[in-house]
């Protein structure tokens, strides 16, 4: 039937239920015929065995009832009657089942109706009455009986009946056995006559089928190899009149050639623009060219091409080339910006737009016969390397394919690289014209100098005698002129160390104003909130309170000691007592300071002592414990997990000479520099020549003098903590310098403690060297002589100036600081208004500091604040991405991982949180500070140690400025 879908899979499945239905008739053809065997099988097992065994148990039953008869009348005794009685029950039934056997064979039936009355008769006349007369005692009248042979008589008359009647059933048996084997023998020959017509029925529809099912495969593989061979044109398509599944792959099959025939169009089109590109060296002849071959490829009837252009910072795209349009501003926009128009907005989502059902007054394309209205838009940027270099326009009155789609996208890199590349192009040809006029001029140029040059040699000749007489003078001149410019290179280089060490100076006060101002920050606002808050205080927040207050304190006094050894050494004041040291004593001095670090930080700790250590030296010892508290304090500071070791030793004698690879050669190299510095600013200012001179004679008296057989102590700090980079070793012993000195440093501090040993341990006559590895740790090695004779100091005139210089400007932190801690003692409290406005707000306070986190939480939260506590910027913005229903930020500058001024910039930037106020607070009270941190996006400014009066009312400021109404 027309339309009927004959499958693939029904042709299969109907030769299968063919199939299957002659295996099912067959079977039941054989099942029918194995019942019948298996019927006759059973009767003649059940039957006529059944029948044979009765007919041998009534002869059985004779017999004994025979035989007991016999046993009784000769003995008398009763138990040979047993055989008898048991026969004589048994007979009658084994009788009736017989006979009810041979109910099909009523002719064994008569006969075995003649035995019965023989057996009654037997048992009546022969065995009843024997047995009476036996047991009357009769024994003449039985003699008798038995001379008669009345009952021998009809003994073998029944047995020869019963003879008989088993020589017929024998007969029967044999018959239905001969029965059986005939129809065994038929069984056979029809299962092979089944076997032999399913297996044709079976190969018959087989090849009907497959004939059917390869007959149509063939026709469409025949297709393909003709396409295949003739190499066709792809729009060749395949046509097939079957209603199967070869339909389904001939559709397929031109499927696949539709794909082949659009990606071989995409490929020929992109090479025949690809081939365009050679040799265009303008970028508006570039997209003409394009915008001329691409659109016929579009079936375009208009087409427009806009160029990037930056001026003055500004980027927008500018028609340069055009296809079927006109030069009319009105209906063709010469420019657009980022997200102006569709152009525009293509460019800033670097996406394509594809718009259809344009309504007919959106545009017109005029030819010589009228006008039309496209109703298809198509617009694209062109990008190279994610950057929009062009967008193109095109309309038309058809739609778009998705291979003019596929077209566009892939001619997007490589117009967009063409466009790079001709722009470079023409950049370089700029560049190159250029250079030929400045080659033109220079070759002008030369010609006047050859001309200045030809006068010059007549001038030359008549002043040879004159350059005769000054070529002593000349030479004289030029060694004079060349240790000038030696001595001029060695003052430009000191002078660069100076300018160096000048911002090395800046950034350690930059950071030491931080380190001063934070503890001073929670002693100011624990104490204010103290005097203003005592009396409703308990025991345990005024514990706690002067806990926090006495560690900022002690702190404080820390950096301020460590700043006044600093300048005592720089000017040298620093004075050296010597005494007996017990070195057994030092490892339990050690052990008991920073056995607590340890076990604070989960770090092990071991002090080891050599057995050949002197139990006694002549030293220092209050600098001697100072430099290792230092050592060891920078060690667990540094050192997260692993061990710290401290060992004590002697040291080898090639270690400590005055030769290569000694630890003193530092001391011989700085003599020799400072002493030729000296030599060659001879002519220079008296001021400066003065204090160089007088440096020298430092240096050359105070080099360490060991004297001779001293032994020379080691003491090694080793850790397994960060360690220190190798351009990093040598900065970090000279003042004012740090592997990281910028404020968001990861780990603290002031820095000074390693320019404090180093000086230390020279005053002490020894040496501070140090090894390292990033990544596995540091070994800082101790070097003292058992025997201190020299007291003096190495003394650096301009580190002298450096250090008043540092004076100075701590005095004027310390000043800020006063300045600021009378400001706090003159604020006034605005409690009354600050319940209403500031109880249940939310602030995030980011703070790396736990004595400011806790003074400022502390305060905030009496206000009725709900304060959260981010440890750093990056923590901070973390937090904002989760939720950003904070009223206010405060911001700590100086912190670790993140500082303030890049998480201000992510929050107002990447957050896009432009109205969420964020107050600075920051320790740095230098010039400029305040522009800064506006600049990095924060909305106010204050500086540490904090006034709490003075937050407060820039609370009150930024808060009632969001409450505003809009």
């Amino acid at each position: 039937m027309k339309g009927f879908n004959y499958s693939i899979h029904a042709k299969i499945i109907t030769g299968y239920l063919t199939i299957l239905v002659c295996l099912v008739l067959s079977l039941l053809i054989v099942i029918n015929r194995m019942t019948a065997l298996q019927n006759e099988v059973e009767f003649i097992s059940k039957h006529d065995l059944e029948v044979h065994n009765l007919a041998n148990q009534i002869h059985k039953n004779v017999l004994d009832m025979e035989t007991g008869i016999r046993g009784y009348v000769l003995t008398g005794q009763e138990e040979y009657l047993e055989p008898y009685h048991q026969g004589n029950r048994s007979w009658l039934d084994n009788y009736n089942k017989l006979y009810s056997l041979l109910k099909n064979n009523s002719s064994q039936q008569r006969n075995l109706e003649e035995i019965k009355p023989l057996i009654q008769n037997w048992v009546t006349n022969t065995g009843e009455y024997s047995i009476n007369l036996k047991r009357e005692g009769n024994n003449a009248e039985l003699a008798k009986h038995f001379e008669q042979q009345t009952g021998k008589k009809v003994t073998d008359q029944l047995r020869t009946q019963l003879t008989s009647f088993l020589e017929k059933e024998k007969k029967l048996t044999e018959e239905h056995t001969s029965d059986l084997r005939q129809n065994n023998t038929n069984l056979k020959i029809t299962l092979y006559a089944i076997i032999i017509l399913v297996t044709v029925i079976t190969i018959a529809t087989a090849l009907v089928l497959s004939n059917s099912i390869v007959k149509t495969i063939k026709q469409v593989v025949r297709a393909i190899q003709n396409i295949t061979d003739s190499k066709v044109d792809l729009a060749t398509r395949i046509s097939v009149k079957t209603n199967d599944e070869t339909r389904e792959l001939a559709e397929a099959m031109n499927s696949l050639l539709g794909s082949l025939e659009k990606q071989q169009w995409v490929q020929k089109s992109m090479t025949d623009i690809s081939m365009m590109y050679q040799g265009i060296t303008d970028i508006n002849e570039l997209a003409q060219k394009f915008i001329t071959r691409l659109a016929p490829l579009l079936n375009s009837c208009y087409g427009v091409l806009y160029l990037r252009r930056t001026q003055g910072g500004e980027v927008d795209f500018v028609k340069v080339a055009g296809y079927a349009t006109e030069d009319d501003e009105v209906t063709v926009k010469t420019s657009f910006r980022f997200g102006e128009g569709l152009v525009g907005q293509a460019a800033l989502d670097q996406r394509i737009f594809l718009i259809d059902q344009l309504p007919e007054e959106h545009m017109k394309v005029t030819s010589g016969l009228g006008a039309s209205s496209p109703r298809n838009l198509l617009v694209a940027p062109i990008l190279y390397e994610g950057r929009v270099e062009a967008v193109v326009e095109f309309a038309a009155l058809q739609p778009f394919l998705s291979k003019h789609l596929t077209l566009l996208d892939l001619l997007q890199d490589k117009f967009g690289s063409s466009i790079s590349s001709v722009l470079g192009r023409m950049e370089v040809e700029r560049l190159l014209g250029e250079s030929q006029v400045m080659t033109e001029e220079l070759q002008a140029q030369s010609e006047e100098l050859q001309a200045q040059s030809e006068e010059l040699q007549m001038q030359q000749e008549q002043l040879k005698i004159t350059n005769d007489y000054l070529e002593e003078q000349r030479q004289f001149a030029e060694q004079r002129a060349y240790e000038l410019k030696k001595a001029k290179d060695e003052l430009e280089d000191y002078s660069r160390k100076l300018q160096a060490s000048s911002q090395y100076k800046s950034d350690f006060l930059a950071n030491m104003s931080h380190e001063l101002r934070t503890p001073l920050n929670s002693i100011l606002i624990l104490s204010q909130m103290m005097m203003e808050n005592g009396a409703d205080m308990d025991e345990d927040e005024v514990g706690e309170y002067a806990r926090v207050i006495n560690t900022s304190g002690v702190d404080l006094l820390r950096l301020i000691d460590d700043i006044l050894d600093l300048s005592k050494i720089e000017a040298g004041k620093i004075e050296i007592l010597t005494d007996e040291v017990n070195v057994t004593e030092l490892p339990q001095t050690l052990k008991s300071l920073f056995d607590p670090v340890a076990a604070k930080k989960n770090v092990a700790f071991e002090v080891v002592t050599e057995p050949d250590v002197p139990p006694v030296i002549s030293t220092d010892g209050q600098r001697l414990q100072q430099i290792l508290k230092n050592l060891l304090s920078n060690a667990f500071k540094f050192t997260e997990q692993g061990s710290v070791t401290v060992r004590i030793a002697l040291a080898k004698a090639g270690k400590i000479g005055q030769g290569p690879g000694g630890v003193f050669e530092e001391y011989g190299k700085i003599d020799q520099g400072l002493a030729s510095a000296t030599g060659k600013l001879g002519q220079g200012p008296a001021n400066a020549t003065g204090k160089l001179d007088q440096h020298e004679d430092n240096v050359a008296q105070n080099l360490p003098q060991w004297p001779a057989g001293s032994p020379v102590l080691v003491i090694s700090v080793t850790d397994t903590g960060i360690g220190i980079p190798e351009d990093k070793q040598q900065i970090i012993f000279d003042a004012f310098r740090q592997v990281d000195g910028t404020t968001n440093r990861q780990y603290g501090g002031t820095g000074l403690g390693l320019s404090i040993c180093r000086e230390f341990t020279r005053l002490l006559g020894g040496a501070l060297e140090v090894e390292s590895e990033v990544g596995k740790g540091s070994t800082f090695t101790l070097y003292i002589p058992s025997r201190l004779e020299v007291e003096q100091e190495v003394f650096s005139a301009f580190e002298e100036v450096a250090a008043g210089r540092v004076v100075e400007e701590a005095a004027e932190s310390v000043a800020w600081l006063e300045e600021d801690s009378v400001e706090a003692e003159q604020a006034e409290a605005e409690c009354s208004s600050d319940d209403e406005l500031f109880n249940g707000k939310k602030v995030l306070l980011v703070e790396d500091d736990s004595r400011n986190v806790f003074a400022l939480v502390t305060a905030l939260e009496r206000k009725g604040v709900t304060v959260k506590v981010a440890k750093n910027g990056r923590r901070a913005i973390e937090m904002l991405r989760d939720q950003a229903d904070f009223d206010l930020i405060f911001m700590d500058i100086m912190m670790p991982v993140m500082g303030g001024y890049e998480a201000m910039t992510i929050i107002r930037g990447e957050l896009g949180l432009l109205d969420l106020p964020i107050i600075a607070l920051t320790a740095k009270a230098m010039k400029g500070e305040r522009d800064k941190c506006m600049e990095a996006g924060a909305s106010d400014y204050i500086t540490k140690p904090l006034n709490i009066d003075q937050l407060f009312s820039l609370m009150r400021v930024w808060l009632t400025e969001q409450v505003k109404p809009e």
